[in-house]
C-alpha cells in the first residue's frame, strides 16, 4: 500500500513527536518550518513535564531516558509569596510531584535528533493553506512553490494559517499581560532576585499582577511580570528601550516589598511582552478527512494549567498512533484521534482559567496557597 504524503506545519515540540511517532511506526512525514534552522531563534523557557501526558508520550516515542538526562535538579521546588515579600510556602524538590523541569530548547533538541536526516524542511514557512482535489490539501510556502499533500496536520501555534480550513475560531486575548524578564548568571550578579526566586518556580502574587519565574539549569532566572491589562495597554509602551520599560512596570509595582520590584530593576537585556490568548474552551470543527490540527493551533490556552507543552506531546503522539492504526483510512485516524483530543483540552483548558482566576484574585496570593496546601495533603496519602 502506499503510504500517504503527510505533510506537518511547525517544528515545535507537538510536531516533532507526532513525526517521531510515525517514524516509529516506519510512516515517512514532511515538517514545514518558518524558522531557517533549529538555532535561529531562542527555545528557552522551562518546561514542567507531567508524568500522565508529556512524559507518556515520550516514552512512546523511545524517548524516556534523553528526558529524564535533562531533567532540572531541584526544579520543582516551589516558592508562594505576597505583594510584601512574605513567604507563604517554601516548599524543596519533590519527584511526587510527578512533573519534573526541563528547558524547552533541549527537550525539542532530543525530538529533532530522533528523526531521520531531510524531516524538516526549514524555511519553509506556510503562508496559505487551501482544499485541492481529492480530499488533499495544498500549502504555499514563503518564498514561493506549493506543497500538496493527502494529510496536512496544523501543528503551527497560536496564529494556525491552517486552521481556518477547519474552522473560524480565532485566538481572544483573556485579560491578562506578561513581560518576560531575564537575570542571567543570577546568583553571583543578582543575588537578591536569585535569593528570592530560589531553585525552582516562584509565584509573588497580589490583586490582578505579579511574578511568575522560575531558575534555569544555566543559572538564570527568567521571570513572567504579570498584569490585568486592556488588550491595547502593551501597545502603549516602548519595550524595546529597556529604560523606559522598566519605568512604566516599576510604575504598575509601586507598593510592592522593594526585592520584588528588584526582579524588574535589574534585569538583564531585552523586555519581551506578551498578551496571553486562548482559544475557546471545547474549541472542536466539523471533520474532514484530510486536515487536522494539534497543540496550540487546535486548543490555545493561558499558561496556568502549565500544560501547553505537555498537550501539544499527547497530541502528537495519538494522532501518530491513530494513522499507524487505520492505514489508507484518514477518516478513521482522524476520528480516532479529533474527539478524545478535544475533550482532553475542553477539560485542561477550564481548569487553566480557574488556575489564572485563582492567581490573580483580590485576595491573592491566598487561593493559591490553599491549592498548594490541599496538594501536598493529598500527597500523603
Amino acid at each position: 500500500m502506499k503510504q500517504p504524503e503527510i505533510a506537518i506545519v511547525g517544528a515545535g515540540l507537538g510536531g516533532l513527536m507526532l513525526a517521531r511517532t510515525l517514524h516509529v511506526h516506519g510512516i515517512a512525514a514532511t515538517i514545514y518550518e518558518l524558522d531557517s534552522s533549529p538555532t535561529a531563534r531562542k527555545q528557552g523557557g522551562m518546561l514542567d513535564i507531567h508524568e500522565e501526558d508529556g512524559q507518556v508520550a515520550l516514552r512512546e516515542a523511545g524517548l524516556i531516558e534523553q528526558f529524564r538526562a535533562i531533567i532540572h535538579p531541584g526544579g520543582q521546588a516551589m516558592r508562594v509569596l505576597d505583594r510584601t515579600g512574605a513567604v507563604h510556602v517554601d516548599e524543596p524538590d519533590d519527584p511526587r510531584r510527578g512533573r519534573p523541569e526541563v528547558e524547552r530548547g533541549r527537550l525539542r533538541q532530543i525530538l529533532l535528533d530522533s528523526l531521520p536526516a531531510g524531516t524538516i524542511r526549514w524555511g519553509s514557512g506556510v503562508t496559505a493553506a487551501r482544499e485541492s482535489a481529492g480530499g488533499r490539501h495544498e500549502i504555499t510556502l514563503t518564498g514561493g512553490g506549493t506543497v500538496t499533500a493527502d494529510l496536512l496536520v496544523g501543528a503551527d501555534g497560536a496564529w494556525s494559517r491552517v486552521r481556518p480550513l477547519l474552522t473560524e475560531a480565532t485566538p481572544a486575548y483573556l485579560g491578562i499581560s506578561f513581560v518576560e524578564v531575564d537575570h542571567f548568571d543570577a546568583d553571583r550578579r543578582h543575588p537578591g532576585p536569585a535569593q528570592v526566586v530560589g531553585g525552582g518556580m516562584l509565584f509573588a502574587l497580589g490583586a490582578g499582577q505579579g511574578f511568575l519565574a522560575h531558575r534555569e539549569p544555566d543559572d538564570s532566572v527568567h521571570i513572567y511580570v504579570a498584569l490585568r491589562k486592556p488588550q491595547d495597554w502593551l501597545g502603549g509602551i516602548d519595550w524595546a528601550d529597556p529604560v523606559r520599560g522598566k519605568a512604566a512596570l516599576l510604575g504598575e509595582f509601586a507598593g510592592w516589598a522593594p526585592e520584588l520590584l528588584d526582579l524588574i530593576s535589574e534585569g538583564d537585556g531585552e523586555l519581551t511582552p506578551r498578551a496571553i490568548h486562548g482559544l475557546p474552551i471545547g474549541h472542536r470543527w466539523r471533520r474532514k478527512p484530510g486536515v487536522t490540527l494539534l497543540g496550540d493551533a487546535a486548543h490555545l490556552m493561558s499558561p496556568f494549567a502549565g500544560a501547553g507543552a505537555n498537550l501539544a506531546l499527547i497530541d502528537g503522539a495519538d494522532l501518530g498512533r491513530a494513522i499507524a492504526a487505520h492505514p489508507g483510512d484518514r477518516a478513521a485516524a482522524l476520528e480516532a484521534y479529533e474527539a478524545p483530543m478535544v475533550a482532553r483540552a475542553a477539560e485542561i483548558a477550564t481548569q487553566a482559567v480557574d488556575s489564572l482566576e485563582m492567581c490573580f484574585r483580590d485576595d491573592a496570593p491566598r487561593g493559591l496557597v490553599e491549592f498548594f496546601a490541599a496538594m501536598a495533603e493529598h500527597r500523603q496519602f
